[in-house]
């Protein structure tokens, strides 16, 4: 950190931080939605609107963070989602991430597409998810899910909002391609493995993954993978409630309401208008996870007072890593726990289940 700029105090500081550091094409990468990224200002404004009813005469010293994510002790209702690519960041890339994540005692969400191998991801880390995306190879699935199990990870997360990457302008505007330095470690060679080449007016990303991942996959393919695995099974990128019911009569563990951050469909409703119907829908019979937006504490509480069991934070993480690497994800991640120890006490609350009972009105 420069001498004359005051150490972050929010994650807002965090992310001026790196868009100092980064490349414009990369800090539009990671900071870009898709279409005219409506879905993802509507994130913002959505959380905004979320005004949480504060309880009196109930509150504590020190509110207790700690509270179980698909059965794992963490000692925050937060874990690091899955991003591709983290080598554009930093050097030491999703391991640097996954220590901090440790260190700050949350789960750890490894990429198919990460720029480290998933095994020395999960070497690195604490408690780690894998997450899945379904590749055109079928075989290629299965491996990559046994390697998940082999490497100790606890979760399996199925993203099941990309059948093909939506239109990401910037990236089209850029022309971006991921350089010779930065690879899908999990893929290695092949058709799913290709490697990515600049073109104007072209996002090779995109055109990468047309070509690595199957767009039609359906619920037999979701009866296929839980009959293949034992790991608790997330599906990730549920928005509309009749999914969400056939997702646990499909037998999953967990769902995790997103919009992918804004990054597919351009006219998504916002995720947190989205987390009570999948709350209701499902009825307490499977955790309900949610993503897209998190940027503070007061978010974190927002999502509970909605029904959450927890959250999942990610782009904050990448600016943290582009920052200062492990440091700066252990700033962002201590950051968050701070303001939301804060916001437990504010709202009468002297834990999660207690946070999780508040009112809220949009306003």
């Amino acid at each position: 950190m420069p001498p004359d700029v005051p150490p972050p105090v929010c994650v807002a500081d965090v992310e001026r931080s790196a868009a100092r550091r980064l490349p414009r094409e990369v800090h539009d990468f990671v900071a870009g939605g898709s279409g005219d990224e409506s879905a993802m200002r509507a994130n913002r404004d959505a959380l905004d609107r979320v005004r949480v009813v504060p309880r009196i005469l109930a509150g504590s010293d020190s509110p207790d963070t700690a509270t179980a994510l698909l059965g794992v002790e963490a000692s925050m209702p937060v874990a690091v989602a899955p991003m591709a690519y983290q080598r554009l960041l930093h050097p030491q890339a999703e391991r640097a991430a996954a220590r901090a994540a440790r260190a700050a005692g949350v789960p750890y969400v490894i990429s198919t597409l990460s720029s480290d191998p998933l095994e020395e991801v999960a070497e690195a880390g604490g408690t780690t998810w894998f997450q899945l995306y379904w590749l055109r190879d079928r075989a290629r699935v299965t491996e990559l899910v046994r390697r998940a199990e082999e490497a100790g990870c606890r979760a399996l997360v199925l993203t099941v909002d990309v059948p093909v990457m939506g239109r990401r302008l910037r990236d089209v505007r850029n022309g971006f391609a991921l350089p010779s330095t930065v690879t899908a470690a999990n893929l290695g060679t092949g058709t799913d493995g290709v490697p990515h080449i600049a073109r104007a007016g072209v996002s090779a990303v995109a055109a990468h993954t047309g070509l690595a991942f199957e767009a039609a996959i359906g619920w037999s393919d979701l009866a296929w993978l839980r009959a293949l695995t034992a790991l608790p099974l997330v599906l990730k990128g549920v928005l509309d409630p009749r999914d969400a019911h056939q997702a646990v009569e499909s037998g999953v563990d967990g769902v995790i309401v997103s919009n992918h951050g804004g990054r597919q469909l351009s006219s998504a409703p916002a995720s947190v208008t989205a987390l009570p119907g999948v709350v209701e829908a499902v009825g307490g019979r499977c955790s309900v996870l949610f993503d897209s937006g998190i940027r503070s504490g007061t978010d974190i509480l927002r999502a509970l007072a909605l029904g959450a069991d927890g959250v999942l934070c990610g782009r904050p993480v990448l600016w943290g890593l582009a920052t200062d690497g492990e440091a700066g994800v252990g700033l962002v991640l201590g950051l968050l726990r701070t303001e939301l120890t804060e916001a437990l006490q504010l709202s009468g609350c002297g834990d999660v289940a207690a946070a999780r009972a508040l009112a809220t009105v949009v306003g």
